[in-house]
């Protein structure tokens, strides 16, 4: 083993605990006996010992151990950033990409400053969610339920839920578009008027920025037929067996290659960044999303670009009242670690904060975020007017919250979503 392995893992050691270690068929130790895929999974599952506090302090266990050995051997490269000893995220379920780029960074945290990161997954909005809210997770790495609380909207229309504020450090834009057959004759969003749109039973976050983008071309739900599937797998899967003839989704999911190599074939119809009365009315459904250039997507020739729409996916989120310290050094470390994990997947390069620090996003970005993001040079005034509308939309809607919730509480859970959700619309009508 070379000085620099040794080293490493005498640090890694303090980092972790005990190491897994392997011999492969030749007896060679797998990349000098770091099991770094065992050890990923061990700290994104929470497997470390349960004394593991969550108190906010400097990291300095085994600073002497660490340097006696280090002194012994090589210097390693040190960022000098001050995080939590630990922190508790949450995701979305374990094999989810949510979960790999969450335990990718987490990852990376642990090598960079020795912070150790308990995930905690879900399968539901509302478990990823209430960690956060009652102070059992530092950070929630989600999808559009961030939009969704932030909003009380669908599932958070209830008296227990409502517009609550959550603050944004940074997110990754993930494509999704109108994604139709070959030979349903749609090549242009207008042209699905009277087309089967394939939707997935109780899954608003999908079904939600089908309607955002159908209103590009100036369509609503009543211009299509909507097909209900009761799984998104199903619902992905129904273009290639004549059920459907479009959808709208990420144009990497696995079902969309078997539509490219099946006799139907796969159509993108644009969204053109330049029809701006196309955007204008999009935004006006999800104002969370923008114009995108996908270069991967199923059937889509190498060198070829499909204009589609950017959502962010997972979103790093917290609550209002975070320490601006605590968010500065977050996103800080996420900057300074960039290296360690952006080969994590496919995708993990869009964690740059030049993509992942931008709007539009969920919720607000928050302060402590803005100001590291300022100091970088990549957070500007058009950014800041954005971010100063988004969140004059959420004060709006928890003013109304607070003078709904008690006038209405005698309504059935049913009823009350409803003149709720109606409250709502009334109130974005009034805004800019």
């Amino acid at each position: 083993l070379c000085l620099k392995c040794i080293a490493d893992m005498s640090t890694r050691s303090l980092q972790h605990g005990p190491l897994s270690y392997n011999l492969d068929p030749e007896g060679r130790l797998n990349r000098c006996g770091l099991r770094w895929e065992e050890i990923s999974a061990t700290a994104a599952l929470g497997e470390y010992p349960q004394n593991i506090g969550r108190e906010k302090m400097t990291n300095k266990f085994g600073i002497g151990a660490a340097l006696g050995a280090l002194m012994s051997l090589t210097a390693l490269p040190a960022m000098a950033q001050e995080l939590p000893d630990s922190m508790i995220w949450t995701s979305y379920d374990v094999g989810s990409a949510g979960y790999a780029e969450a335990s990718a960074i987490a990852d990376a945290f642990g090598k960079a400053f020795g912070t150790r990161v308990r995930i905690q997954p879900s399968g539901s909005g509302i478990g990823r969610l209430q960690p956060l809210l009652q102070g059992r997770a530092d950070y929630a790495f989600l999808a559009t339920e961030a939009f969704f609380l932030g909003e009380g909207a669908f599932d958070f229309a209830t008296p227990e839920w409502g517009p609550v504020q959550l603050r944004a450090v940074a997110g990754r834009p993930a494509g999704i578009t109108l994604i139709t057959a070959g030979d349903a004759g749609i090549k242009t969003v207008e042209d699905a008027r009277g087309k089967r749109l394939a939707f997935v039973a109780g899954n608003p976050s999908v079904n939600v920025k089908c309607e955002a983008i159908l209103a590009f071309g100036g369509l609503t739900l009543d211009d299509v037929e909507v097909i209900m599937f009761p799984t998104y797998s199903a619902a992905m899967a129904s273009m290639t067996r004549n059920e459907s003839d479009a959808t709208c989704t990420t144009p990497t999911t696995s079902q969309l290659y078997e539509l490219a190599e099946s006799p139907r074939g796969i159509f993108y119809p644009p969204l053109d960044p330049d029809n701006a009365a196309g955007w204008e009315s999009l935004l006006k459904v999800l104002p969370i999303m923008n114009p995108s250039d996908e270069d991967v997507a199923a059937g889509l020739a190498e060198g070829e670009i499909a204009k589609m729409a950017a959502y962010r996916y997972p979103v790093i989120t917290t609550t209002e009242d975070k320490s601006a310290d605590e968010v500065y050094a977050f996103i800080k470390a996420l900057d300074e670690s960039y290296d360690l994990y952006k080969d994590g997947t496919a995708t993990m390069t869009r964690w740059a904060l030049d993509q992942s620090g931008k709007p539009a996003m969920d919720v607000p970005f928050h302060e402590g975020a803005i100001r590291y993001l300022r100091e970088k040079g990549i957070w500007t005034d058009e950014d800041q007017a954005w971010n100063d509308k988004r969140q004059a939309r959420m004060d709006a809607l928890s003013e109304a919250w607070a003078v709904f919730k008690p006038e209405n509480g005698g309504l059935s859970e049913d009823a009350y979503a409803e003149a709720w959700m109606t409250r709502r619309s009334e109130v974005l009508s009034t805004l800019n």
